[in-house]
């Protein structure tokens, strides 16, 4: 994991250079499968957790690929948002797991679930950088 300043997004695949997108990562899927493009983390969240709990929990500790503030990822769910000139939509949340917890501390799997991370697609590519505007965009139109 490495902090980078901008980054490449393609539709349908997921982060340029990160391991899913290669496919080699640990629980990459035989099919392309939305759920595996990006993960996102709440900043908020990560806070409330440190101070909640006075453990030194980083963002980058979490081990997602975007660190987002002022949008509440939960609320995501289904719906599209944009991350700069990129737009994505939600699939899941992205729950703490053991491996995490084991990496980390055991509280983070309770204190930080159905509250902080996402899975999403790349509906529409483009380059992201730090300072990115997140925004919800409208629900699409009724056919």
């Amino acid at each position: 994991m490495c902090s980078l300043p901008e980054a490449e997004l393609v539709a349908g695949k997921g982060i340029v250079g990160d391991r899913y997108y290669a496919g080699t990562g640990e629980f990459s899927p035989a099919v392309p499968d939305p759920d595996h493009e990006v993960t996102l983390v709440d900043l908020e969240e990560v806070e409330r957790f440190a101070a909640e709990t006075g453990l030194a929990l980083a963002p980058e500790d979490v081990r997602r690929n975007l660190v987002v503030r002022g949008l509440s990822l939960d609320d995501q769910v289904g719906a599209r948002f944009r991350v700069g000139e990129v737009v994505l939509e939600g699939v899941r949340l992205c729950e703490p797991c053991r491996s995490l917890a084991d990496r980390t501390w055991p509280e983070i799997v309770r204190g930080l679930a159905h509250r902080a991370g996402l899975r999403a697609g790349v509906v529409r590519g483009g380059r992201i950088r730090v300072g990115d505007r997140v925004e919800a965009l409208a629900p699409p139109a009724a056919p």
